[in-house]
């Protein structure tokens, strides 16, 4: 079966035709700026790309542009439409009513209508994808892959915060957690390099991006992460804060005179890495700022290493011991001397990381020092393979 996995964001829109037969990716690319002057779309196929720059005023158009390029006569790699078997559509929140992945129907719109409220800058773009696909080829079934399901297996003792219970039975605030068919998917690959069964590993995932979260997954079953309600609570990320005091907020807003709406945007787009080093939200540019004697591009690298490595500890007390600790996404694939900071410091845990191992960027490796108890793993992560595997089982 060939599946098309989908990931729509506000203004963008990732793609990837894969065939699930051998797990190959066909085709894959990237939609930018919809709905904004200067749209294109990047289409890769192989080593071969096509840009295409054309005005695209919505999501419909767009993925019509994806469909019209994917049986393209000289960039395409399929002979028409019928070809795809089934879409998969990254969500990014499902509240409480999916603890795992689904086929699209009616009923399931609906409920992901009810969620825009828990995240109003990304499940809308979601569905609007999913209108499209409807409108575009009808008939072809669609599967909704969430961000926060793999993260509903948390006990209540987790999700819950110290506010009046009515809070969370009245507007259902809790954690929830994001970033789950990343720390899924990780975990899973995590037990096969480790040569046992995922029921039988204790693993600390870390997503480390621009985005960034860290799950504590036994079993295979994420029992606790750092993000929370939204996105915004746990590690200190590119441009947003992370944990704060919460006076903090009331705080800025009465100084600064903030509006709730400014208040939540400044801490989701203004703080983090960005705020700190007042260079970058990059971390590639953070660290080279450092290297060139920059204080506060180092403070912010060490401010983040040093949250990393708290949530660690506390997510192997949850735990009772680790088995794996895993690095994934953009930084924690590529950036050796994060990992150093992040793991020096954890021989309490058997974590001995091996130097020239550790030189590796973007490719999966064990990095520990052979006989080390705790063994420390690059994964690079993939969501789409993810998707595209919950699709075909679903379908």
């Amino acid at each position: 079966m060939k599946v098309l996995v989908l990931n729509c964001g506000s203004s963008s829109l990732k793609y990837q035709l894969m065939d699930m037969e051998d797990k190959t990716v066909l085709a894959k690319g990237l939609v930018e700026r919809i709905g904004i002057t200067g749209s294109r779309l990047t289409h890769r196929r192989g080593e071969e790309t096509k840009v295409v720059a054309q005005e695209l005023s919505s999501h419909r158009e767009a993925i019509a542009l994806v469909l019209e390029t994917l049986v393209d006569a000289q960039y395409g790699v399929i002979s028409g439409l019928g070809e795809i078997g089934a879409v998969g559509h990254r969500v990014v929140h499902g509240g409480e009513k999916f603890a795992a992945s689904v086929l699209i129907d009616a009923e399931v719109m609906a409920a992901l209508a009810e969620c825009v409220e828990l995240a109003p800058l990304h499940n809308p773009p979601n569905i609007m994808g999913i209108e499209a696909c409807q409108k575009l080829i009808p008939g072809v079934p669609q599967v909704a892959v969430f961000d926060t399901a793999f993260h509903q297996t948390m006990p209540p003792y987790a999700y819950i915060y110290g506010l009046p219970y009515e809070l969370y039975e009245k507007y259902k605030i809790r954690k929830y957690g994001f970033h789950g068919t990343s720390h899924k998917y990780v975990s899973i690959r995590a037990a096969e390099i480790l040569g046992r069964p995922l029921s039988e590993t204790r693993l600390i995932t870390c997503h480390l991006g621009n985005g960034a979260s860290i799950a504590a997954v036994k079993g295979g079953k994420s029992l606790e992460t750092s993000m929370g309600f939204t996105p915004l609570e746990g590690l200190m990320m590119g441009t947003r804060s992370g944990d704060l005091d919460p006076a903090i907020v009331s705080f800025i807003m009465e100084k600064e005179k903030l509006s709730a709406e400014e208040a939540n945007d400044f801490l989701n787009k203004k703080c983090g890495v960005l705020g700190v080093s007042g260079v970058s939200s990059d971390f590639r540019d953070i660290e080279e700022a450092a290297a060139a004697g920059n204080f506060r591009a180092q403070l912010a690298l060490d401010i983040f290493a040093y949250d990393v490595k708290k949530y660690i500890g506390a997510y192997a007390a949850v735990l009772d011991g680790v088995d794996g600790i895993v690095f994934t996404a953009g930084l924690g694939e590529n950036s050796p001397e994060m990992r150093e900071s992040i793991t020096a410091g954890l021989g309490y845990l058997d974590v001995q990381v091996d130097p020239e191992k550790n030189k590796v960027r973007g490719r999966e490796a064990d990095i520990s020092r052979d006989g080390a108890r705790c063994r420390v793993l690059v994964i690079p992560t993939n969501e789409e393979l993810m998707i595209a595997q919950d699709t075909v089982e679903i379908v």
